[in-house]
Formats: C-alpha cells, sequence, structure tokens
C-alpha cells in the first residue's frame, strides 16, 4: 500500500463519522485538528448535517414563514453553542485516537507566551532570584 498524504473521499466520511485514519496520515489530522481553519471546519462539520432538517422545516411546516425560521433557530443556536463549548474536547479526543500529542491544542497559545516572555526579557532584563 502506498505512503498516503491525505484520505480517500471513502476515507475521510469514515473520519467524519469518528473513524481513524492511518499512521501515514497523521500530519493530514493534525493539520485539520489544529492547523489553520481547524476551529471553522470543526462548526460547519456539526451544522452541515442540520441542513436537509432546516429546508424540511421551511417547506413543510405550515403557516407563516417566520414559524419554520424561529424552530430553526431554537435548533441552531443550542447545536452551536454546545459545538464550540466542547470544540477542544472533541478535537483533544481525536488527536489522542490518532496517536498524537493532545497538547498540539496548546502549542499556539504557548508559543504566544513564550514570544511574550521573550519580549519583557528584551525590555527588562531576566528577574534576579532571590
Amino acid at each position: 500500500m502506498p505512503d498516503q498524504r491525505k484520505p480517500s473521499f471513502g476515507q475521510y466520511l469514515g473520519y467524519l463519522f469518528g473513524r481513524t485514519l492511518p499512521d501515514s496520515m497523521q500530519d493530514w489530522v493534525r493539520e485539520d485538528l489544529v492547523g489553520r481553519g481547524a476551529s471553522l471546519r470543526y462548526v460547519v462539520r456539526f451544522t452541515v448535517p442540520l441542513i436537509p432538517l432546516f429546508v424540511a422545516f421551511y417547506f413543510l411546516i405550515p403557516g407563516e414563514r417566520w414559524i419554520p425560521l424561529a424552530m430553526m433557530a431554537l435548533l441552531l443556536f443550542p447545536v452551536l453553542y454546545f459545538a464550540i463549548a466542547l470544540m477542544n474536547i472533541y478535537r483533544r479526543h481525536r488527536l489522542l485516537a490518532h496517536g498524537l500529542d493532545p497538547e498540539l491544542l496548546n502549542e499556539k497559545a504557548q508559543r504566544r507566551v513564550e514570544r511574550t516572555r521573550d519580549d519583557y526579557e528584551q525590555r527588562h532584563g531576566r528577574g534576579q532570584a532571590g
């Protein structure tokens, strides 16, 4: 089996439903879970499956047009709230499932702390112990 860098369509669908990708795709998984745009991809993956339900609400619920729109909002707001609230927990779980370090989620914040510390030390010098 050749070394793969990106998942095939079938592998990607399985990945979306929680399956683990082969070790040869760990770089892709790392980029997907902690790379640029990872948070947006995560939220989109939770909201896109609701689109057929929203379309059904809009066309099948009788009454004024605001009624199905209100029903959509009653579904969408809690889904978005909990998706965002649980984002780091889910991404940490996916990193662990693929054999990656869950601390990758904190990498950007750690780099920012280090830059701030370096900047402080350049301006004020290292603190003296004692």
